[in-house]
Order: structure tokens, then C-alpha cells, then sequence
């Protein structure tokens, strides 16, 4: 049985929320010594990531690709997507990010140094939508 986009959603909200916590845990750590891993996150952010079900049909079609060219365009969509929401967010004071103090910044929304990131992580949701069903929703 294939998942439903419904069920994509739910599962790339849930790990996108999981990769942030580490990913400013680890962050807490490097930039303020916190031994705690003290992790930051918002309510934003779970249809932001749940977003990422939208890359099943993209997956689909470039399945037969280079690692180097899929990685890439996942993450040239992942930035669409943070550029998008971010700057729809701002308007409403309601951004839970600001990149503005980082150096490869752009309008405060997206930074290209995290550009390695984004190519993981869209591999990662990748690997993630092409499991099998274990939840019926």
C-alpha cells in the first residue's frame, strides 16, 4: 500500500522537528558551551518541514539520477521553501528564524552557507518518502 500525502506530511513534519532540535542542540553546544544541548524550535516549523512530502513525485522522477544533481535540486527547492514561508512570516512578525547577523544571508531568510545542509536533508527526506507504509492513516 503506498503512503498518502497525508501520511508524508505528518512523517516529514515529525523528522524535520527532530533534525532542527539536534541541529541547535549541537549548535547550543558549539556557539554558548551548553552541555544540555538545549534545542529551539516552533510550531512553524512542523508544515514548514511537512512540506518536504511535496518531493515524492520529484523523487519519482529523478530516481535514475546523480546523487550530486538530486541532492541539489532538493536543496534549490528547500531554499524556495525557507525564501517562501520565511518572508511570508516576516510579515506577520511571526518568523521563528532570522539569518540577518549571518554573513551569506539573504533578506534575513535563507543562508547559502547552508547549502550542504539542505542537500542532506533533502536526501534524507528522500530516503524517508521511498519507505514502505508501517502506519495506515
Amino acid at each position: 500500500m503506498k503512503k498518502c500525502f497525508g501520511t508524508n506530511f505528518l512523517l516529514c513534519g515529525f523528522c524535520g522537528w527532530c533534525m532542527e532540535c539536534l541541529w541547535t542542540g549541537i549548535g547550543s553546544l558549539m556557539e554558548h558551551k551548553d552541555k544540555e544541548l538545549s534545542c529551539r524550535t516552533s510550531l512553524w516549523m512542523f508544515p514548514i518541514y511537512g512540506m518536504a512530502a511535496c518531493f515524492s513525485p520529484i523523487c519519482k522522477r529523478l530516481k535514475d539520477r546523480s546523487t550530486a544533481l538530486r541532492g541539489s535540486i532538493y536543496a534549490i527547492c528547500i531554499y524556495f521553501a525557507e525564501f517562501t514561508t520565511g518572508t511570508l512570516l516576516k510579515k506577520f512578525h511571526a518568523c521563528p528564524w532570522d539569518y540577518s547577523k549571518a554573513k551569506l544571508n539573504y533578506h534575513g531568510v535563507i543562508r547559502f552557507d547552508y547549502a550542504p545542509a539542505w542537500f542532506a536533508a533533502g536526501l534524507f527526506f528522500e530516503k524517508l518518502l521511498s519507505l514502505p507504509n508501517f502506519f495506515k492513516v
